[in-house]
Parts: C-alpha cells; structure tokens; sequence
C-alpha cells in the first residue's frame, strides 16, 4: 500500500502529464477544433484499461470514464513505438462513439514491460462519408458516416504505418488538416511517454504501477462519500429528443436510478428502440461515458479535491437492452449521438435531485451543435469544411446559485472559437455573438442565458450543417418550483422579407447575403420566481438579460424610472398563485404530450415493440403514434397545446392502433 505522501504526489504528476497532454495536442493541432474548440482528450491509461491520469483544466472532460481494453486487446502483438488507431464505435466496443473522433492509444514500456498506455483523441473536421463534416442526422447506418477504422497500427515501432495513411488520406474530404492533427495526437503521446518515464526514475516502476490501482481507490472513496447523501430507494426519470429526423415524434429515454447503500445502479429500461437515423448512442450495454458523465459533474463539484480517474465510477453499474437507443446495434448510425447522451446528462441530474433537491441544478440548456460552414467544391475537389461554432446553452440554476449565462457544464472544457479566427477561415461575417436576452428559465435563481449567434454568409454555394439540435420542442425544465428556459430556435434571414423558421438543421443550403441566426436553448430556473430578490431581478434588468415585461409577468416585480417599485411589486407578488416547490416543471408542450402518450402507455409499446424483428421496431412504432396523432409537426412548428387539445380521442386512438398492429 503506497502512503499518502506518496501517492498524493504521483496523483498530482499523472494529472500534471495529462494536462501536459492536452496542451502539446492543442498547441500543435491544425484544425479549429483542436486549437480553439479544444475537442479533444489525453489520459494516461492503467494496465487495466482505465484512466487513472486525466486532465482537470483541458480537454473533454465527460470522457473520463471511456474503456480501452478492448482496442488495446485487439491488437495484441505491440512494440515500443506501436501507435493503435480506431474510431470505430462497435470494433473498439464503444471507445469511440462516432466515427469523426479518432482515438490513438500508445504503449509505455519500461525494459521490455508495458507499464501503462498513453490515450488521446481528436474530434475531425471530416471523416469522408454522405455529407461534408461526416455527421448528419438523417444518416441511416454507419457505412454513410465516413471511413470506420478497426483498431489497427497506424505507427509501427515509431514509423507512420504509410498504407493506413496512403488509405485515410483518400477517404477524407481534408486530408492535409485531419494529417495534421494526427501528428499533434502522436506528439501528446509521445509527451505522456517523457512524463511516465520520469515518474517511474523518480519513484520506481513498481511503485508507478501500484499507483494506477490506488488513485482508483481513493477516487472511489471519496465519490462514495459525496453519494451517500442520496438516501436508499429508486428514482425514476425520463426526457426525450424532438425526433428522430424520419418521423415527428419525440423519441424518450427513460431511467431508473437505484441507490442501495454504497452501490448504484442506473437501469435504461423503458427506453425506445434504436432509430433508423444517426442519435443512436453504442454503449455496449454497460457503464459508459454517455451514462456517467453527470456523476464526475456532481461528486467534483461537492467535492473539489477529487481525484480525475476512473475510480469515481466503480460504485456504478448500468444496463441497457440490446437494440436501445442507448445500446445501439450494428451497424446503427451513430454520428449524432451527442443529443440523447446530453439528454442523460439532464435525466441522471433529475434523479438525483429527487434523491437530494440540493445535490443538482435544474436541466441545462442540453445543447452542443456545432455549426458547421462547407463550401461549394473547387474545381479541383477541394472543399473547405469549417466549423463556425460549438453552440451551447447556459446552465441550471441550483438551491443559492443561479445558472451561468452563455456556459454549460455539461460540455466541460470546449470552448468557442475567437470570430477573427472563423472570418479568416470561412466566408462569412458575424452580426451578432452574445447571450441571448430572456431566454433563461425564471427563478428564484435563474437559469443561464443561451446563445445569439448571427452570421451573413458571403458566397454563393455554401452549406451549413448543425448536429446536436435539440430542446426544439420540449425546453430545458425547471425545479423546485423554477420555471423552464427558452427553447432552440434557427431564424434566417430575421427581420426580413425572406424570414424563415427553420428546425432541425441537416443540410441548410444558403447563398451569399444571406443571414443565419441561432438561438440556443437557455436553463431552467431553481425555486419559486416570487421569492427571487427584486434587487436581482432588476440587475438583470439592467444587464438587458429579462425585460420590463418579463420581471413583471415572471417575478411578479415593477420596475419604473430604473428602480424598483416596491408598493406595486407587493401588490403583484401577492397576487400570484403559489408554485410546487417540490417538483419539476416540464414545460405546456411536454404536459400536452404526456396526457396522450403516459409512461404507462410508453412502457407496454415499448415492452410490445421488443418482442419483434428489430428491423420490424421502429416502422410500426412510427405507424402507431401516426395513427394517435396524424398531424404531429416538426419541434418548434405548432404548439402540441393546440395538435392535442382533445387527448381522450388520441388515447382511444393509439388504444385502436396498439390493438390492431401489435395484435
């Protein structure tokens, strides 16, 4: 058993050559990605698969829990200098999870011995397949998403593998960027190497090989302690995605957290069946990244001196039927996998405020989209492939704290990208880059602020693409008596003559002049509104983040001549219906929903649907819930308030439905 001392040091030097990691990656990256967004990830990895060295200040942070056995155990015969590649979803059982993240992993040896694993990926600009960028919702299998790599050598005994470049190369749509951020990767490993070394002549190999075990250990500990406050018993959540892109209809996730002393278990039962798009999430049906992510959120947050490894999760176990949306199948579409693991993310935070109401914020704005700008092809088929923007929303309000505006922690260290370095790289002039006014859910703490983002394209023949939409139909929800945020919104050319609402974003074809303007989700709100402080809502005021209008409708607070009106205000406040502070408020669109399609109702179509042909699952739920609602819209096109008004005839109708398809 290695002392504290000891073991402090070495816990603080492995976190110290992961960060070291990410900043030679980020340093010496090409793409936008990598050198401003910072989508990317370094680990030193344990003998036994896991992370036991990660970054806190750099990087993904929510991959912390990500599994390399598998790649690691499919290419067997490694040498000093071996470099394996994969960003394959199924191959590598689900350690990359979309094909434009290319993992590396490289072994560290020590006389002959492997001691440890260097790990790193890069989110690409491209990865060849349907569309420019690689990723978009309406891809119905994996062979249209780009060139999926098995784990294999891409560098043999310190030599670049040339035919497994010779082949990337031609399969890419950016091959000189993609090239450059791979020898970005190969030097963040071959860092992490420099640091192992010193770190086994400081304190020798097997005191360096003992430490990846009890840095798990002490994590495990202490993510222990701060999970005890969840008393014992099951905690049932679900969320939903707007669509699947094929049909109108809401696609669910649904959980159940189970607490029994030390041990949690996280039960995707429940859910829908995978969909014939590209949100499906590969998992393996096991403890995941996708399924975790919001406990490193919680036990660092409640506990800064956590270590960052993988001990944090070993008190989880988590399962998911095969064929899930959370469990994908080969060869599912991936690409877009993002939305329904931000959708955990938020139905891991409800569950553990229905365990502790002070442990969690309320939802998220529950978005990453990045904004992608491709160019017309050249004549010489060339094609510049940009991305403008990784768009979030702002983060949940929580008991004492409001949320932050513009900032969301569910997608940890990614940041944006400076407007020079997007003008200078894509035809485009930016309008507007700021929060968005109004759009954080009411509170008496108030949910963070989403994103304006405006841009006038200035050359005919352009594209833009944004994966990840999501909470354009049921807005991020507010707790404890809080209120929810704004939802998503694409507007084109606002404000004009040419105005257009627009959905979800596949492929959005525009031309020069015209102007593209995103609106990001804002947060919900924690706790009744009328118990927020006037003075907060009129600095809000002042800050152009709630209007006039709004601190008076929603804070029940006047505001005349640039100062609180505390007689009116009174006079507001008590006139204002009390809220449930106890609860969630999922928002008008979800409650119209939830009167037709009810968990019971959801839970039997689901337990019918997986007793068919998985090729059978999601034409006949698709022809179900049609038949319940013939006119469903698109998210954000119509309020379902007015499409299920009369929610006794849809039941009947998905009874009649149900009965006759399902017979």
């Amino acid at each position: 058993m290695l002392d504290p001392v000891t073991l402090e040091v070495l816990g603080r030097k492995v976190t110290a050559a992961a960060e070291g990691m990410g900043f030679t990656l980020q340093r010496t990256g090409r793409t936008l990605y990598v050198k401003e967004a910072s989508d990317f990830g370094t680990a030193l990895v344990g003998l036994d698969g896991r992370f036991f060295g990660y970054p806190r200040t750099i990087g993904v942070s929510h991959f912390l829990d990500l599994d390399c056995t598998a790649t690691i155990r499919a290419v067997p015969d490694l040498d000093p200098g071996d470099v394996i590649i994969t960003n394959h979803p199924y191959a590598s059982e689900a350690l990359a999870t979309h094909l434009p993240d290319l993992h590396l992993v490289r072994p560290y040896f020590h006389e002959s011995r492997i001691v440890a694993y260097g790990w790193c990926f890069v989110h690409s600009a491209d990865i060849g397949g349907r569309v420019p960028s690689s990723i978009s919702p309406s891809n119905t299998d994996l062979f249209q998403e780009g060139l999926m790599i098995p784990p294999i050598k891409l560098v043999r005994r310190g030599e670049l593998n040339p035919d497994v470049v010779a082949l990337y190369r031609a399969n890419v749509r950016t091959p000189d960027q993609n090239m450059g951020d791979i020898r970005a990767e190969l030097a963040s490993l071959h860092v992490g190497g420099l640091r192992v070394a010193e770190m086994i002549a400081a304190h020798g190999v097997e005191t360096f090989i003992a430490a990846q075990e009890a840095l798990q250990d002490y994590a495990d500990e202490k993510a222990r302690a701060v999970l005890a406050r969840i008393p014992d018993g099951e905690y049932e959540f679900w969320d939903y995605l707007d669509d699947d892109m094929v049909s109108t209809f809401p696609v669910r996730i649904r959980l159940a957290l189970r607490k029994r002393g030390g041990e949690i278990e996280l039960d995707f039962e429940g859910t829908d069946p995978q969909v014939a798009t590209a949100y499906n999430i590969p998992t393996m049906g096991r403890r995941h990244a996708w399924f975790t992510a919001r406990i490193i959120g919680c036990v660092s947050t409640h506990d800064p001196t956590l270590p960052m490894n993988a001990g944090v999760y070993r008190c989880i176990t988590a399962k998911a039927r095969p064929g899930s949306l959370v469990n994908a199948e080969s060869p599912a579409a991936v690409g877009v996998r993002q939305p329904g693991g931000r959708r955990i993310f938020d139905m891991i935070t409800g569950a553990l405020l229905k365990g502790d109401p002070t442990l969690m914020a309320a939802a998220s704005g529950g978005v990453s989209t990045p904004v992608v700008l491709a160019e017309e092809e050249t004549a010489q088929g060339d094609r510049n492939v940009v991305v403008l923007e990784p768009m979030i929303g702002g983060m949940g309000a929580r008991q004492g704290h409001d949320g932050v505006d513009a900032r969301d922690s569910g997608t940890s260290n990614l940041a944006n990208n400076p407007i020079e370095s997007i003008e200078s790289a894509a035809p485009i002039l930016v309008r507007n880059y700021a929060v968005r006014a109004g759009s954080g859910g009411p509170g008496q703490w108030r949910g963070g602020c989403g994103l304006e983002f405006s841009f006038e394209v200035l050359r005919d023949g352009c594209t833009v693409l944004a994966r990840g939409m999501e909470r354009c139909r049921f807005p991020p929800w507010g707790a404890m008596g809080g209120r929810p945020g704004q939802p998503f919104r694409v507007i084109l050319n606002r404000g004009t003559g040419k105005e257009q609402v627009i959905g979800k974003i596949d492929l959005l074809e525009v031309e020069a002049g015209d102007v593209v303007t995103i609106l990001t989700p804002g947060a919900g709100g924690y706790g009744d509104p009328s118990l927020r402080d006037p003075a907060a809502v009129l600095r809000d005021v002042r800050l152009g983040l709630v209007s006039i209008e709004a601190a008076e409708s929603d804070y029940g607070v006047a505001i005349r001549d640039g100062a609180v009106d505390e007689a009116a205000t009174a006079r507001l406040r008590v006139a204002r219906p009390p809220r449930d502070v106890t609860g969630f408020d999922f928002g008008t669109e979800r409650e119209a929903y939830e009167a037709v399609f009810t968990d019971e109702a959801q839970n039997r179509l689901n337990a019918a649907l997986y007793e068919r042909p998985k090729r059978q699952r999601s034409k006949l739920r698709r022809q179900i819930l049609e038949a319940t609602v013939p006119d469903m819209p698109r998210a954000g096109h119509r309020p379902l308030v007015e499409v299920l008004a009369d929610a006794a005839a849809a039941r009947a109708r998905f009874e009649a439905a149900f009965a006759e398809l399902l017979k």
